[in-house]
């Protein structure tokens, strides 16, 4: 048999195995798992689709509130990225030795009044009032969210009046809970919460004044795991940085610098 018959035969058989092989190589691709702040869920789902889509690494999401993924992570949970809704928490984790570099900036988030009430007024005078009886806030013990929207209140000059009405959710998700179900008639939450599809014409929202609490800059951490999945994890820290990252993140209410 000559050469050119041979190659008539074998070529079919080169090209399946070619994507066979390909196919179990893309099955069998280690999974990014990104422990992710609750005020990012929406927005990390979104950057996730477009990066699978560039890159064909598969990824899972895990969401809470900041203190308690730094919590599973210094435990030893198995997850390859950090995306904070702070700093403290990434350094702290860097600190531990956790982490394979310093966290970076990769967003600056917004704090925003929501109710799920059409034309709700937020003014002080309403926020005050005895009428209103529960404001919702994430957990400043482990949510930066909810520091920032003590200071908030605070700087208001508010705080003391409304002590009594806060109630605290676990993290971002389960504050916005509280706003949806009515268990508060409003609540502070992330800007890229109400600008998410699920929750875009839900009730009314008003930015808070920025110059009334410090900026929300939130931190990403590539966390100590297999070396082939610290490159992949390095890759999604370096897609967040980039055009298409850059554009989903200002999509959900997001600052790139420090707005004011």
């Amino acid at each position: 048999m000559n050469k050119s018959l041979l190659t008539f035969w074998y070529m079919p058989i080169f090209i399946g195995l070619f994507f066979w092989f390909q196919a179990c190589d893309k099955r069998s691709a280690p999974k990014l798992t990104l422990a992710v702040s609750s005020n990012m869920r929406y927005a990390t789902e979104e950057l996730v689709e477009s990066f699978i889509a560039e890159t064909g690494i598969p990824c899972e999401i895990i969401t809470g509130s900041s203190g308690k993924l730094t919590a599973q992570i210094i435990e030893g949970a198995p997850f390859d990225v950090f995306l904070s809704a702070d700093m403290k928490y990434p350094n702290e984790i860097y600190r531990r030795g956790k982490a394979t570099n310093q966290p970076v900036i990769y967003a600056y988030g917004y704090l925003v009044f929501w109710s799920r009430t059409a034309g709700f007024d937020f003014s002080v005078k309403n926020l005050t009032d005895q009428e209103l009886s529960h404001i919702a806030i994430a957990n400043p013990e482990t949510a930066p969210y909810g520091v920032a929207a003590l200071e908030l209140l605070g700087n208001m000059g508010i705080l003391d009046a409304v002590q009594d009405k806060l109630v605290f959710g676990e993290s971002i998700s389960q504050t916005n809970q509280f706003i949806l179900s009515g268990t508060a008639e409003l609540g502070l939450t992330a800007r890229s919460v109400v600008l998410s599809p699920v929750a875009q014409g839900i009730g009314q929202w008003e930015e808070a004044d920025r110059d009334l609490y410090s900026p929300i800059a939130q931190g990403a951490v590539v966390l100590k795991s297999e070396e082939e999945n610290t490159k992949r994890a390095h890759a999604f820290v370096l897609f967040l940085n980039s055009p298409k990252g850059r554009e989903i993140l200002h999509k959900f209410g997001y600052g790139l610098d420090i707005e004011k």
